[in-house]
């Protein structure tokens, strides 16, 4: 019997109890590259079951690394001890119990498929052309493979398989410090074009050789790039949960059905999107579909999970807002850019925070790229620059779509080096809030 085999008897064995079971397989390649050099790479792996033993209302958790079955149940007497000193939560109700399923795909190792030999192909390629401008280029390039066994005491058996890759390059002038980034990021490998990643950032390097200079605080017509309106998104993305809903941290509470955003305002999570991060499951085993959350600026779904679902009477949708996609629009990026007459570019974001989360209001840092725009040109680098905004009214503000959306990924580069995706396109936002100036690039 193998040990998915072994919890499943577990969730039978135990009349009193019910259990919760993530038991995963995980192993990265994590390369870090500094100063166009390889600083170091990591290849690790890991086995873990983080276990939810519920009893009643009561429930208790623990993680077991390299687990066996005497190692589990050892821990089950323990919880049982502990769980009974618990307080009851009054709202819990029972574990999730959707039985549909997905493909249950395979997919691709590619820590196999894009090896270290491949990987230092990629790299040289791209610090070879950043040569001539005097930019070194640091970064990291991770690949991961886990699979996921989600068991529970409803009968939930299912399995996720996923393969992320993340690539990030950041260039950074040996004369004046100035950074510009180009990312990548996915599980389909096949989509990754080494000459159009390398074009990208070559020209940024090239944008980023003109004076370096700082702006007053005050609105300006503002293009985005997708990294930065992914980031804005993601963080509103706490607040479409039904989580939220019942904390009353909300933007969106009362507003379902209603207009909240322009027309052209359309967001999806599709985990099955084919430039993206794909995904079978939420994290209670629950199907993960495609779901509208905003359509032409109508508030469409939470997201519903089993606990949340229950709690508010929510039909469970299983969407987690892990595959965000923002619809695009009629401009090219030119004329986005050359519609403004003077306001700024934004490559990326930093070190935001929230200031009022049911407000949307949040403040940041630009980094790693903004520019002037005058007459519909970039001109001027400019030093890194703080804002403070509503991020409702940055989407309100949103005067054009770029006609084009880019897969842009995001990692924790910590613990099991989370990698995340989104699909955005530039936008051309008005009235954006800068509020200060670091004087530093």
């Amino acid at each position: 019997m193998n040990f998915q085999d072994e919890l499943v008897k577990i969730c039978s064995d135990y009349a009193d109890l019910k259990f919760q079971f993530h038991y995963r397989y995980w192993e990265t390649d994590f390369l870090r590259f500094y100063q166009s050099q390889i600083n170091y790479n990591i290849s690790k792996s890991s086995i873990s079951l983080s276990t939810t033993l519920y009893k009643g209302k009561k429930s208790y958790s623990f993680t077991i690394y390299n687990p066996d079955l005497h190692k589990l149940q050892e821990k089950i007497e323990e919880a049982r001890l502990i769980v009974d000193q618990l307080p009851e939560d009054p709202d819990f109700i029972d574990l999730e119990d959707d039985e549909q399923r997905s493909s249950e795909r395979e997919k691709s190792n590619n820590i196999i498929k894009v090896n270290l030999e491949h990987k230092l192909e990629i790299l040289n390629q791209i610090a070879k052309a950043l040569e001539p401008y005097d930019f070194r280029i640091f970064g990291t390039f991770i690949c991961n493979f886990k699979t996921l066994y989600i068991i529970n005491s409803n009968g939930i058996n299912k399995r996720e398989i996923s393969s992320p890759i993340f690539l990030e390059v950041k260039a950074v002038s040996q004369k004046n410090e100035v950074t510009v980034l180009e990312a990548y990021g996915g599980e389909n490998f096949n989509t990754f074009n080494l000459d159009r990643f390398t074009k990208n950032i070559t020209a940024k390097v090239k944008a980023a050789q003109s004076e370096v200079i700082d702006v007053e605080p005050g609105e300006y017509d503002v293009v985005l790039a997708p990294r930065c309106i992914g980031e804005f998104w993601n963080y509103l993305e706490s607040s479409l949960t039904a989580r939220s809903l019942d904390s009353r941290q909300s933007f969106f509470e009362g507003k379902l059905n209603q207009k909240v955003f322009p027309d052209q305002i359309t967001l999806i999570d599709d985990p099955e999107h084919p430039d993206l991060i794909n995904f079978d499951y939420n994290g209670d085993g629950h199907l993960y579909q495609k779901t509208f959350l905003i359509e032409n600026g109508v508030f469409k779904n939470f997201l519903v999970d089993n606990y949340y679902g229950r709690k508010l009477k929510m039909e469970k949708n299983g969407a987690e807002g892990a595959a965000l996609v923002m619809s695009t629009g009629n401009k090219t990026w030119e004329e986005l850019v050359g519609s403004v007459k003077r306001g700024l570019y934004i490559s990326s974001l930093h070190y935001m925070n929230f200031i009022n989360r049911k407000e949307t209001s949040i403040t940041g840092l630009t980094r790693d790229g903004t520019f002037l725009i005058e007459d519909g040109r970039l001109t001027k680098v400019v030093n890194n620059l703080r804002f403070t905004e509503k991020i409702a009214d940055i989407i309100n503000g949103i005067a054009e779509i770029e006609n084009q959306a880019y897969t842009v990924p995001y990692s924790s580069n910590y613990g099991e080096f989370g990698i995340s995706s989104v699909k955005m396109p530039h936008v051309l936002v008005q009235g954006f809030q800068i509020s200060s100036s670091t004087r530093t690039v």
